[in-house]
């Protein structure tokens, strides 16, 4: 039973070590990369040499993987998840698509672009709308998160964890957002905006006949947002714990 316990408390040792190592790297100064590095692979050497020197369980140490994770999936959502949480964040914010840009030009050349501008903004509302429905997603690949992925994020590049979230989460994220996206685009009135515009456009002689697929555009660009700030989170974790995550993770990981 005792040597069961051992395997069991060194394996969560292992996961919990490896992914603090890995999250040093991403830090903007060298200083407090090496400062952090240090940091995790002394405390690593502590509990899996068995030592109390550390003065932290494997199970709080497990606890604070965790709570780094689940805290930075959690500031996306809510970041993203409300009201001009795209619309006016110009790193994600929703353009039209590709396929409305003879619309737009069309358009545009007899003064009724007022149009398109609606149907952009109810874009980025129905991204809005359905990000909420990446936390608890999140919260399942947190702990669906198994000792190869987690040497995988430590020997993969400076957003690893990011990655490991999004090829995990990308197709249960797509299903997920899929059909609230295409509730919450008539929801908040681009189907009737999309409309609008095409009836706008097919007014116009000689035009060639465009379609364009609000649901799946919006899906893709959304879930591009909510991963593009998950590395943002992910940095912030890395350089500044203290600043990003809970009492626990401070405690366990010695933040000041």
């Amino acid at each position: 039973m005792r040597t069961i316990f051992m395997k069991l408390a060194r394996r969560h040792v292992v996961v919990t070590g490896i992914f603090l190592v890995a999250v040093v790297l991403a830090s903007g100064s060298a200083q407090a990369e090496n400062a952090w590095l240090e940091k995790g692979t002394d405390l690593l050497k502590t509990v899996s040499g068995g030592s109390q020197q550390a003065n932290v369980s494997v199970e709080e140490i497990g606890a604070g993987l965790k709570d780094a994770l689940r805290v930075g999936s959690e500031n996306v959502v809510s970041r993203l998840g409300s009201v001009d949480g795209f619309n006016t964040n110009s790193a994600i914010h929703i353009p039209l698509p590709k396929q409305l840009d003879s619309v737009k030009s069309a358009l545009e050349k007899i003064g009724m672009s007022d149009s398109l501008k609606d149907l952009e903004l109810k874009l980025n509302r129905a991204a809005e709308v359905a990000t909420p429905k990446a936390k608890e997603l999140f919260l399942q690949a947190i702990n669906e998160m198994k000792i190869d992925d987690v040497k995988a994020i430590y020997e993969g590049p400076q957003d690893a964890a990011t990655q490991y979230f999004k090829g995990s989460m990308s197709p249960s994220l797509a299903q997920e957002m899929q059909p609230v996206v295409k509730s919450s685009l008539s929801e908040v009135g681009a189907v009737q905006a999309y409309d609008n515009v095409m009836k706008q456009y097919r007014s116009i002689p000689f035009v060639p006949e465009v379609k364009a697929d609000l649901s799946d555009y919006v899906v893709e660009k959304g879930m591009d947002g909510i991963f593009y700030y998950m590395a943002q989170e992910e940095a912030a974790i890395r350089q500044n714990p203290a600043k990003r995550a809970t009492e626990l993770l401070r405690r366990v990981f010695g933040a000041k």
